[in-house]
């Protein structure tokens, strides 16, 4: 049975990381690629917001008996054989969560333009994630009653 309280506290920080995500970006790329303290603080929330999504799916995929993971990718694609997400969206966020590895551990530099640019689509396949994980939340609790 999946935790309703446990998905929705991280789903909760993620909304709040996109949040911050959203309004740390601002308009212009050249005045956010001066700044190296936004830079820092935009990446820093936006991998949060991939770490949230990825411990959602995770559990989500264990507690459906969808199988253990096994990669962060690998979540939302169990997540996408079962309904519960699009597969174009368990692609956006397997290649977020390939994105917040390259940034949270330094495997590759992260091309900072391209990330900029990208950002949006990022956070609006986030946000589609959580609302799709607040419906799991929903009905598992429709059948816990």
């Amino acid at each position: 049975m999946t935790d309703g309280h446990l998905l929705l506290h991280k789903l909760g920080e993620l909304r709040s990381h996109l949040v911050r995500a959203r309004r740390r970006r601002g308009d212009d790329f050249a005045d956010f690629a001066a700044d190296e303290d936004r830079r820092d603080a935009l990446m820093l929330s936006v991998m949060i917001a991939l770490q949230e999504a990825v411990d959602c799916a995770f559990h989500v995929a264990v507690d459906s008996d969808l199988g253990i993971p096994t990669s962060n990718s690998n979540a939302f694609t169990r997540l996408a054989g079962a309904g519960l997400i699009s597969s174009e969206l368990a692609t956006t966020l397997g290649e977020g969560a390939r994105l917040r590895n390259r940034i949270a551990h330094g495997y590759a530099s992260v091309d900072l333009e391209r990330f900029w640019l990208e950002l949006p689509q990022g956070l609006d396949a986030l946000d589609a994630f959580a609302a799709a994980m607040t419906r799991v939340v929903s009905i598992a609790s429709e059948d816990a009653e």
